[in-house]
């Protein structure tokens, strides 16, 4: 046989091999999860005393920003909407301990877990939505604002640093992702007073996000938007509660912490298309 014919032959294998491949990884298509649409969240009567009050946003971002140096990410982020609400309403407001957000700084006490920003905005929502339904939905939907969102977009009107800081985005929730993340694409060291800098307005952002979706809920114009993001969903499709595995839970970017190996790639459809 000459050299043509061998070229020749062997290009029509792999090209046979390649459509036999594709076609076996298309009829093995899982039906996955559709997105869901956008619904509104209708409030729950509050029969407890701790009553949201609309509050500025922008307001409470520069509240958040400034009161960063004395407890950290959670701690200001949280308290920059509940000190106006003491300090217009008095009780109960005024007496919450507010000492007790300090540990969520660092991504509780510097080990990288969850942002403390989140973790302080989570923690507001929860004390004026008591109504689990509609909590869950406004803190998924805020946590996946933080994933996509290129931040911090803060500008303070009196910088603690002056510095043009480097926007990002944490594609993650927790902490140590989020920073170096921002360290990757701004070329700082965490240990630099910009990166500081950049988690005080990054504090800023969150806490006035907070207070924009608190805004719209109790004004009844607040939609829970599809919980799970494209990616996330794909993985629910057979890793989730309503697949063959279910074996995980969870509604964060799976991408953060995960990727798919060659072999996922080449052989997780087809195998899971015979699973039981």
């Amino acid at each position: 046989m000459d050299r043509r014919k061998a070229l020749k032959m062997a290009a029509g294998a792999a090209l046979g091999g390649s459509i036999g491949f594709w076609g076996i990884q298309k009829l093995s298509e899982p039906d996955y999860l559709s997105e869901q649409e956008a619904k509104p969240l209708t409030p729950v009567a509050n029969e407890m005393d701790w009553k949201y009050h609309s509050l500025d946003p922008q307001v409470t971002a520069e509240l958040a920003y400034q009161k960063y140096k004395d407890g950290g990410c959670m701690y200001s982020c949280f308290l920059s909407i509940i000190k106006q609400l003491a300090d217009a309403y008095g009780e109960p407001y005024a007496s919450f301990p507010l000492h007790s957000m300090r540990y969520g700084h660092g991504g509780i006490s510097g080990y990288g877990s969850i942002c403390g920003t989140l973790n302080g905005a989570a923690a507001a929502i929860s004390l004026f939505v008591p109504e689990k339904e509609n909590r869950d939905k406004m803190i998924t939907g805020l946590f996946r604002w933080y994933e996509k969102q290129f931040l911090p977009v803060f500008i303070p009107k009196a910088p603690l640093v002056d510095a043009d800081i480097v926007l990002s985005q944490a594609n993650s929730v927790l902490c140590h992702a989020s920073v170096t993340n921002w360290t990757k694409v701004s070329g700082i060291k965490v240990s630099d007073k910009v990166r500081i800098e950049r988690c005080r307005r990054l504090t800023a952002d969150v806490a006035e996000k907070t207070v924009d979706i608190l805004n719209q809920f109790f004004e009844g114009d607040y939609m829970a938007a599809d919980p799970h993001n494209a990616t996330t969903r794909t993985c629910l499709t057979c890793h989730g509660s309503h697949g063959k595995l279910d074996n995980t839970s969870g509604d964060m970017n799976c991408t953060s912490c995960h990727s798919k190996s060659v072999a996922h790639r080449v052989f997780a459809k087809p195998h899971y298309k015979v699973m039981k």
